[in-house]
């Protein structure tokens, strides 16, 4: 089978069980892993971002997964710069890239090959909106991209600052808002042959998994990585420190709410994100929908499904 461009993306809500499935799906389609996922980047965030260890890899390859320092920033254009390098080394040795993780933005920006060279350094401007996010909070910036955005606003939480700032820089460089400028990229060719797989299931279940995943993370010492974190010198103000789960934690660390306030904030705005997830998702074009109650939850079915979707995707092309 000649792979050519040939791409797989699995994707869905946070906990909804895309990490076990890619493992199999790789085993069966000679595939490498590329994490889509904006925090399992970085070093010493293993808990609270949920990453794959080593032995849960099972001799996949995996690429884009604890890679960088929390000093460091991430973000899209890093992301795809890193991803299509990945890309490249995959298709040389003969393997299919599969493109695993919840962030959505990301995939879109790797598969339609968003060109951001348009968006350089306007650090000016991004000092003078996080000047005042550190002023009068969070909220506040993100009352203004209401204004300017409201369906940005709408999909993006108030405390991604990240993403609200970028919203606001486009829209100040721009003059049109970001999420009209994201409905144009989705009708894109894309740059791949991909198999885009959404996985998704009951939103209870979700939300059920969730709580329970959460509560794990503290039984696995979520307090206690971030504690160490904390040791180490990083802080709220630092991108990696954003992450869900890790700003709660340091949070309380820090005396400003009690732990059972924070374990609560971090249940509440995951569900959020998963809403926001699917929402994302639910844009997408040609995006093949894999619904777990469907499969009766046979992850044996859901593969057999995925690789006769993706090698048949080779029979239409050849015919």
């Amino acid at each position: 089978m000649n792979q050519g461009n040939k791409m797989i993306i699995l994707t869905g809500p946070t906990a909804v069980g895309k990490t076990a499935l890619s493992i199999e799906l790789a085993k069966k389609v000679n595939g490498e892993i590329i994490s889509a996922d904006s925090m399992q980047v970085y070093k010493y965030m293993d808990i609270g971002s949920a990453k794959i260890s080593p032995e849960e890899m099972q001799g996949i390859p995996h690429h884009l997964v604890d890679i960088l320092m929390p000093e460091e920033d991430f973000n899209v254009f890093r992301f795809k710069e890193l991803a299509k390098q990945a890309v490249s080394g995959i298709y040389e040795r003969g393997h299919v890239p599969i493109l695993v993780g919840g962030t959505g933005f990301y995939i879109q920006a790797l598969l339609y090959d968003i060109d951001f060279s348009s968006e350089e350094d306007h650090s000016a401007l991004r000092t003078k909106l996080e000047a005042a996010a550190a002023e009068k909070g969070n909220e506040y910036l993100h009352a203004q991209l209401r204004k300017v955005d409201p369906a940005s606003a709408e999909e993006i939480h108030p405390n991604n600052l990240k993403r609200v700032i970028r919203a606001l820089e486009f829209y100040e460089l721009n003059g049109t808002p970001i999420s009209e400028h994201n409905k144009l990229q989705r009708e894109k060719s894309s740059a791949y042959d991909s198999c885009y797989f959404v996985l998704n299931d009951d939103r209870k279940r979700i939300y059920q998994r969730i709580d329970d995943r959460v509560d794990q993370m503290l039984m696995d010492g979520l307090v206690e990585e971030v504690q160490k974190l904390r040791e180490m010198g990083y802080q709220k103000s630092m991108v990696s420190m954003q992450g869900l789960g890790y700003k709660e934690i340091l949070s309380y660390l820090n005396g400003e709410c009690t732990l059972e306030e924070a374990v609560y904030l971090i249940k509440r705005d995951t569900r959020h994100f998963a809403k926001r997830q699917l929402t994302w998702f639910r844009r997408e074009k040609d995006v093949i929908w894999i619904d777990k109650p469907a499969f009766n939850y046979d992850n044996e079915k859901i593969l057999d499904y995925m690789v006769e979707q993706f090698e048949g995707s080779f029979n239409r092309e050849n015919d």
